[in-house]
């Protein structure tokens, strides 16, 4: 007993610390960043707002959510705050102006996070096409794959595309290279990972799982997770340069050995530095490869400093006026 306290004492003092780290590193740094003064008029179609003719594919800061459709998972009140991520539907989202959708699922098609449920894939479909109804110019990575320890869904690619056939845009090196206008009317880029079914092939309206990257580590403790997060970005090619997609998460995990168990308090020690993830990315020259970054209860400010990012680009690439 003496040294289980000793170790939950030792646990607490490290994630302070932690927190410590990061709240003088954003004192030291600040939160502005190139378009952090951007907040866009209306999410729900702000890449409409940027002009579709102009935003390459490559070019864009993706704001996506982790475990996305974890909304209703579980039972309320009981082991919801366990698993639950996003307190937002799908819909709700995308009209946020989240643009990376992460959804798990298990053998009979339902949404899962671990071995807690939620409703069938087919609400997450209803959600994505209503918004897409609505709006002209927004572009969706939608990343389907099989929970750890779940079979994969029988025949799932053949649900896929016969759901949003006609918004999928096809797996193609090239896309990464096109602007937003060049896609359309296509506007779902659809990653499905599967865990032992095969794999979608290059021409396939499902994209496979080597286009969308990311070295996810397991902890609790946010300067740990910040560090790594800017280490491994650190490894990848600007984005001008790859033919995949590369995905930071700004979340943090509860861990087994800790008494703080629900998901919200746990992955708050890291939420509130979204933004100063991007500063230091600036600061340490990595600001070019910044690609999908995606959050644990998604608002506002999170889109708008993705968008800005994305119009920052934007503008860097507008011709020079000659003076003469």
């Amino acid at each position: 007993m003496g040294a289980q306290y000793t170790k939950q004492v030792d646990r607490r003092k490290a994630i302070a610390a932690e927190k410590k780290t990061l709240e003088d590193l954003e004192k030291k740094s600040g939160d502005d960043f190139p378009g952090s003064d951007y907040h866009p008029s209306d999410r729900k179609n702000w890449m409409s707002g940027l002009d579709p003719s102009r935003i390459h594919i490559n070019k864009i800061v993706w704001p996506g959510t982790h475990d996305s459709a974890t909304n209703k998972i579980g039972i309320r009140f009981i082991s919801r705050p366990f698993a639950q991520t996003q307190s937002l539907s799908i819909y709700e989202q995308l009209v946020l102006g989240t643009r990376l959708l992460d959804i798990r699922v298990q053998e009979d098609r339902r949404v899962c996070h671990g071995i807690l449920l939620t409703y069938r894939f087919d609400v997450v479909v209803n959600d994505i096409k209503k918004f897409l109804s609505e709006t002209e110019s927004e572009v969706i990575i939608l990343e389907v794959r099989t929970e750890f320890g779940h079979e994969d869904p029988p025949e799932f690619d053949k649900y896929l595309e016969e759901q949003l056939g006609e918004h999928l845009v096809h797996q193609d090196d090239h896309v990464f290279g096109k602007t937003i206008a060049e896609l359309l009317p296509k506007r779902v880029i659809c990653v499905w990972k599967p865990r032992k079914s095969p794999a979608p092939k290059k021409g396939s309206p499902l994209w496979s799982s080597g286009y969308l990257k990311d070295n996810w580590i397991d902890t609790d403790l946010p300067a740990t997770k910040f560090e790594s997060n800017m280490k491994h970005l650190s490894e990848q090619p600007p984005v001008s340069n790859r033919k995949f997609f590369y995905r930071v998460e700004n979340t943090v995990t509860p861990q087994a050995d800790n008494p703080v168990l629900c998901v919200k308090p746990v992955t708050g020690r890291i939420h509130g530095y979204a933004r100063l993830f991007v500063v230091e990315c600036f600061n340490r020259g990595f600001a070019d490869r910044l690609q999908v970054y995606s959050t644990d209860f998604i608002d506002a400010g999170f889109v708008d400093a993705c968008a800005g990012l994305t119009k920052s680009r934007l503008d860097d690439e507008k011709p020079q006026v000659s003076d003469i």
